[in-house]
């Protein structure tokens, strides 16, 4: 009950009439399976465009991912049963933009504290299933030597002066609503937001391979590397008994490790330390991109009124995005991608390990 009054008040969904009967215990499925005059959703009636629009996946895509990401064929919640299909193209839509719940009553049919119950256990099983391919660099069953060999090839096909980086380590800050509690902890003095950090990597093919996170908005992406533990996964991954060993690029805020480089600082430097960093700069924009993607194909998590620290689970919702993110790249490419020339692992590939 007391969640059920969670998201009424969070989304604005219910009159006062209907707070007062879910206080009181009288009908929990006022707000629940309360009827709904709009008909359910039919995915047969919509095109590959409208897939796409709505969901970010098209058609054919959407029975895969299902399949891959192992949702159940029914989903039975609150005593109300609906297909796996469905469910995820509910937590697709409600991601894709920040729409209100009860927007979405008309495109599915189903009660806007429905949707939310829908969203939630979806979100939950796609965490479950596929979050350990982003926590931790060991798990990447396909970040193999050659794997890495490609990776620094393709960035070296633009002229860079280090032979052997295979990817960009960067942070993100997303903004959040102003917390009731800790707003000091969550404020970034450099973006002058609320905010919760993470820490990513991107391959030059796109793929997000590692998220940290979330870390307080006022810590520095220094700290969060040393309070992450990456850098120990990253010696194990990339480093080989023959001395072969892979490194990455980060900006400024990086300190210089052996397995990873940043651009040289100062006011004195020399031509090749300016050609240096002006080239590396060149290729270094694609973690930009990366990030801009998940934000780009889900919109929701761009919308700071509705990401509450305290009442949300903000760390689930931003995994499964990125998630979500690194499927879509399977399945359609990324700019990343185009820009270096390379492809991909097929979504198979990048799910079934």
């Amino acid at each position: 009950m007391e969640d059920l009054l969670t998201i009424a008040l969070l989304d604005d969904l219910t009159d006062f009439e209907d707070i007062i009967l879910l206080v009181l215990g009288k009908k929990r499925e006022v707000a629940v399976l309360r009827s709904i005059q709009f008909p359910r959703i039919n995915l047969d009636s919509f095109s590959n465009e409208e897939c796409l629009q709505h969901f970010r996946f098209e058609k054919h895509d959407l029975h895969q991912l299902a399949n891959l990401l192992n949702i159940p064929a029914t989903l039975k919640l609150a005593d109300r049963s609906l297909s796996g299909l469905e469910g995820l193209c509910i937590f697709l839509r409600r991601l894709a933009y920040p729409n209100r719940l009860t927007d979405l009553e008309r495109i599915f049919g189903l009660s806007a504290p429905y949707i939310s119950m829908v969203c939630k256990h979806v979100m939950h099983i796609i965490h479950e299933k596929a979050v350990f391919l982003l926590t931790n660099l060991r798990n990447v069953r396909w970040l193999t030597r050659a794997k890495l060999r490609f990776y620094s090839n393709a960035v070296g096909s633009h002229n860079v002066p280090i032979e052997n980086c295979w990817g960009f380590i960067d942070g993100t800050a997303r903004p959040i609503c102003r917390p009731s509690v800790n707003q000091e902890e969550y404020f970034s003095g450099h973006k002058r937001v609320h905010c919760v950090k993470y820490q990513s990597t991107v391959c030059p093919d796109g793929m997000i391979i590692s998220l940290k996170g979330p870390f307080p908005g006022k810590m520095h992406d220094a700290g969060i590397l040393r309070r992450s533990n990456f850098y120990s996964e990253l010696k194990e991954c990339v480093t080989f008994p023959d001395g072969e060993k892979f490194v990455l690029y980060g900006d400024s805020a990086y300190p210089i490790r052996e397995l990873l480089l940043k651009p040289f600082t100062g006011n004195n430097l020399t031509p090749q330390q300016i050609h240096f960093n002006s080239a590396m700069s060149t290729v270094r924009q694609a973690v930009e991109w990366g990030f801009g993607k998940v934000i780009r194909e889900f919109a929701f998590l761009d919308f700071k009124k509705n990401q509450k620290i305290n009442l949300q689970e903000l760390e689930k919702m931003y995994f499964t995005a990125v998630l979500m993110t690194n499927c879509h790249t399977c399945l359609y490419g990324s700019q990343t991608g185009h820009y270096f020339n390379i492809s991909p692992p097929t979504l198979r590939e990048y799910l079934s390990q």
